[in-house]
């Protein structure tokens, strides 16, 4: 049942259904659904588990993807949205922020003259105020605008790390659509529009792949959810007062 949670349908399933979309418009295009037969039944049949070994795929494919992304950057990325540098967020907004979060973790918050001087020991004090509003925005009812943001990260991160795979599906399923169409066997067939129609698809699909899956969208993703999970600092404050 986990497999059916929004976050696995969203962020995993989705991307890796529209890198076999190319494979799919090909099964519908050939297949015969006037008179079913014993193909087009056990394709359809497997169809649940080719989903199912796609979004396991694209969660590793992810995963792999923002290691790359990470080590490139030199390490996991430090949340900065509070630092008194940080243009993110007003000043005004990161004081109260910042103060909230001292109280909670137990430490004074360091002043703009403390971070110059002692980087580590901020750095220090920033991880701790992540680590504590990581650890507290796990409800995604309280936090939803947080989860979708998390989704919307992990939807490009896996898509991103699927790229390769969807490039590779589009020239693989015209191949096989140009060998349906020139040897016409008995449990699938093309006609030349259909041919045509699966070209067309397959273009833009890789296009889409080409232009759009890219890592700048990952990371755009990225300081989208890390914004937010600084402004989750609102909800916790009203709460706390409460």
């Amino acid at each position: 049942m986990d497999f059916l949670d929004t976050y696995s349908i969203k962020a995993r399933l989705f991307p890796a259904l529209i890198a076999v979309l190319p494979a799919f418009v090909l099964f519908l295009l050939a297949g015969s659904w006037k008179d079913p037969g014993l193909p087009e039944i056990m394709t359809a049949l497997g169809i649940g588990v080719l989903f199912y070994a796609m979004a396991d795929i694209a969660r590793r494919a992810g995963r792999r993807v923002q290691r790359k992304l990470f080590k490139e950057s030199g390490g996991f990325p430090a949340n900065t949205e509070l630092s008194h540098l940080d243009t993110t967020l007003d000043s005004g907004t990161k004081d109260r922020f910042r103060n909230f979060l001292a109280t909670q973790i137990g430490k004074a918050a360091p002043t703009g003259e403390s971070e110059v001087a002692d980087p580590v020991g901020t750095a220090g004090f920033y991880a701790e105020c992540y680590n504590y509003l990581r650890n507290n925005t796990y409800d995604t009812e309280r936090f939803r605008v947080l989860f979708n943001e998390n989704i919307g990260y992990g939807f490009r991160r896996n898509l991103y790390g699927l790229k390769p795979y969807g490039i590779a599906i589009n020239l693989l399923a015209v191949l096989a659509a140009c060998w349906l169409y020139r040897y016409q066997p008995a449990f699938a067939m093309l006609s030349q529009g259909q041919i045509f129609i699966q070209g067309g698809f397959a273009f833009v699909h890789a296009l889409y792949f080409i232009f759009a899956v890219t890592k700048r969208a990952v990371l755009e993703a990225s300081k989208t959810y890390a914004r937010q999970l600084t402004m989750c600092c609102d909800i916790l404050m009203r709460e706390t007062k409460a």
